[in-house]
Formats: structure tokens, sequence, C-alpha cells
């Protein structure tokens, strides 16, 4: 199973919370997709699944495309719900919401946001494709998704609790893979963006 986020936005560049809106990939996000396709064209994929934000389902279809697959469209793939975080820059909310990003960045376990929603929540939904993705493939399968999604489902997948969430990062563009034998899922390669290197561009912070 191979666990994808999606290229970069002008939002990861100035730093704004994306969340639930539906914004496009940069110029930028656009080349780290082709590159991540192009890594992952000698694999035999037998399903592409995305989020349904177009940031996500950009990507996907350029994986996918190399397959001569089609995308599946997955509603519990969707990018976390930031709430009222949602569309402020990062220093916005952190001046704003001093006492709750300190919680989020200390202890992102015990919170949820305002209007939005709980590491534990995206945990449930995102579960739920996983599971039936391998109750109905044999082989290898692509998830396309989002940041918070993708350090959700590596804790979920590894038996991590969320007090673990900052201490895996997951960069636009980047693959982190897991196979799954004996009812097992192991982890065998992580946040790589090694095949990203001719765009000459270093990676964001993890935001």
């Amino acid at each position: 199973m191979i666990l994808a986020r999606r290229g970069e936005t002008k939002w990861n560049v100035e730093e704004i919370f994306r969340g639930r809106t539906d914004i496009e990939l940069k110029e930028t996000g656009m080349k780290q997709a082709e590159l991540l396709a192009e890594y992952l064209s000698h694999l035999k994929l037998e399903a592409v699944y995305s989020s349904p934000l177009k940031r996500a389902i950009k990507t996907a279809e350029i994986i996918a495309d190399y397959h001569k697959l089609g995308v599946e469209t997955a509603p519990e793939l969707i990018d976390f719900n930031y709430g009222e975080w949602q569309g402020r820059l990062h220093q916005e909310v952190k001046d704003k919401y001093k006492e709750l990003y300190a919680r989020w960045i200390n202890s992102p376990e015990k919170i949820k946001i305002p209007a939005g929603e709980s590491l534990n929540d995206v945990r449930e939904r995102a579960l739920n494709v996983v599971n039936n993705v391998v109750a109905r493939y044999k082989g290898t399968v692509a998830l396309v998704s989002h940041r918070v999604v993708k350090k959700v489902l590596i804790c979920a997948l590894l038996g991590l609790d969320f007090s673990h969430f900052w201490n895996i990062k997951q960069d636009a563009g980047a693959v982190t893979t897991f196979t799954y034998q004996n009812e097992r899922f192991t982890l065998t390669e992580h946040n790589n963006t090694s095949y990203l290197k001719p765009i000459h561009k270093a990676p964001l912070s993890d935001f």
C-alpha cells in the first residue's frame, strides 16, 4: 500500500491552513506530481484512490494515467477539518489561539479544533478506506491524500498513539509504503522524496 501526499500549493508556501479549502496545485506541485508518478510507474498498481479535493485528485490522475487506471474518489481521505483555523495564516493562528495552538503542538491527541475535527476523527474515517482496500485487492494500491491524514494513518498502521504525530514528517509529493502480510502492516519506505531532486527545491516545514 502506497500513501502519497499530493503536490505543493500556494498555501503551503504561504503557510495558510488549507483543510477543506479546494485549492489547486501550483506549478511546482504539478511538477512534483509528475515526478512522483514517474517514480511509481514501474509498479503494477491495481487501483488509485484519492481525496476528493482538487490538489489530491490532480496528483492521483497523473499517477493513474501511467497505469491506464481511473481514480477512485474516497471522501474519507479528505484533508483535516481545521474548523476556525482554516484559511488563516499560521502566524495568525499562533497569535489568536495561543493556548489551543500550544496544545496542538504539545498534545495533538487531546484536542479538537473548534468547528473542526480531532485526529481520532481522521483515524476512524481514513482506516475505513484502508480496510476496504485490503479486503478488495491483493496487489499494490495507491492512496493519495494530505499531510495530516497520512501522518494519522502511519501512526495507526504502526500501532502508535497520536502523541507521536509530530515525530512523523510527510513532505509534499512524498511516498510512504507499507506491505501487508499475515494481517500486519510493515513500513518499508518513509517520506521518500528522492525523485523530486530535479526540481532543486528544499522541502517546506512540516505544515
